[in-house]
């Protein structure tokens, strides 16, 4: 082996310190390089494992699932209790929703209260007006042309200006007791006499009775009122399977007493009203009423009562319904048995002229709306009521 230094010396292996390259011949070494030892090499592993751990810590601390606030655990600390307590907090914090609960406002309503004060809304109005004998046709709550008639009529009788509207004046003259309305427990007689009505002549002369064909239709003819308006009030009735017991809210209506007979019937064809006074020309009854759809068939002038009869049947004669297919091809009279559905409902009060009178009806909703074969309709309830003041030959006027 040969050594050979910058200087070239020669010498033995001790001079290789200096040396750059030491070989033998033919065989390569690679270069000598010193290496750290020591306190060096292990600084630099410990500053290599701590970057790596704190490389592995930032990654751990960003991608470690975090749980919502609402799961992490208050710790409990003792707070010493304060010599003031704050006496609004909790008042705000529970409080204020009882007071504007709906629940708040229905107990308000009931029960209703008692005593006597002006009409308020048309429904009040048109409860107020039947109990004084005034009728504004079917109570519904809306201010027809019916309820504005019944409206005129107060105020003539009050002496005050006929507008038919319910102004500052009438209202403080037509007063209500209340309550307005009342329960009406359905019971099973009630139940036992609905029926449906057939459509023809013949399959209606068939029955026993044309009664109610439903409850709503039974419960509106007690109150004076639409069925419609029956059903609005009772929203939570089952009205396909109205049971016996069954506990509804109608309007309390009632006509006041009989004290005597009338004295006249005034019928107005021209605003299809009938009214009744007495003696001394005192309002007794004021009705809506249908007339005769012809003309010439409106009975005109002075005519009297000839027969009164309650509950009556009825004579189904295909003359009077030339109209009608069915009639003529029956071409033969029928007996109608009696009932709220019979074309004469609930009353008959004839006239002097034959096949004339003043009677009820099975539909309450049209009268004053539609017209008749040439007699007076009326609501069943009113037909009745007129039939306690009535008398054989008393006078009733057509104009």
């Amino acid at each position: 082996m040969r050594c050979e230094s910058s200087r070239r010396l020669r010498g033995n292996r001790q001079d290789c310190g200096k040396v750059k390259h030491c070989y033998s011949p033919g065989v390569y070494l690679k270069p000598y390089k010193a290496q750290k030892t020591g306190f060096f090499r292990t600084f630099k592993t410990v500053i290599y494992a701590l970057l790596c751990l704190a490389l592995a810590g930032f990654f751990v601390w960003i991608w470690w699932p975090r749980g919502p606030v609402s799961q992490l655990v208050p710790v409990p600390v003792a707070i010493a209790p304060p010599t003031n307590p704050p006496v609004a907090v909790p008042l705000v914090v529970v409080h204020p929703a009882p007071v504007i609960a709906p629940v708040v406002r229905i107990q308000t309503r009931a029960p209703e209260p008692s005593g006597t004060r002006p009409v308020q809304t048309i429904l009040e109005t048109q409860i107020a007006l039947v109990r004084l004998g005034i009728s504004p046709g079917s109570i519904d709550g809306v201010a027809g042309s019916q309820t504005r008639s019944a409206l005129m009529a107060f105020q003539k009788k009050e002496g005050l200006t006929p507008s038919g509207l319910l102004d500052a004046d009438t209202k403080a003259a037509l007063l209500i007791s209340l309550p307005a309305m009342t329960e009406y427990t359905v019971t099973a007689e009630d139940l036992a006499r609905l029926l449906p009505v057939p459509k023809t002549w013949l399959e209606k002369s068939q029955l026993p009775r044309l009664d109610f064909e439903n409850i709503a239709e039974l419960l509106g003819e007690k109150a004076f009122s639409s069925p419609h308006l029956i059903r609005a009030l009772n929203p939570n009735v089952n009205w396909s399977n109205v049971l016996a017991g069954t506990t509804v809210t109608i309007p309390q209506v009632e006509y006041p007493p009989v004290a005597g007979r009338a004295a006249l019937v005034k019928i107005s064809l021209q605003e299809c009203v009938l009214e009744a006074f007495d003696g001394e020309s005192n309002l007794l009854v004021h009705f809506p009423c249908s007339i005769g759809r012809l003309a010439e068939k409106r009975p005109a002038g002075e005519l009297h009562v000839a027969v009164l009869a309650l509950d009556p049947n009825y004579t189904f004669d295909p003359e009077v319904f030339p109209e009608s297919p069915e009639a003529q091809a029956l071409g033969r009279k029928l007996i109608i048995p009696p009932g709220p559905n019979n074309p004469v409902g609930v009353a008959w009060i004839g006239l002097d002229r034959p096949g004339y009178g003043i009677h009820g009806t099975p539909a309450p909703e049209q009268v004053g709306r539609t017209e008749s074969h040439g007699c007076f309709r009326l609501a069943n309830w009113n037909a009745a009521y007129l039939a306690k003041f009535v008398w054989i030959g008393m006078p009733v006027l057509v104009e």
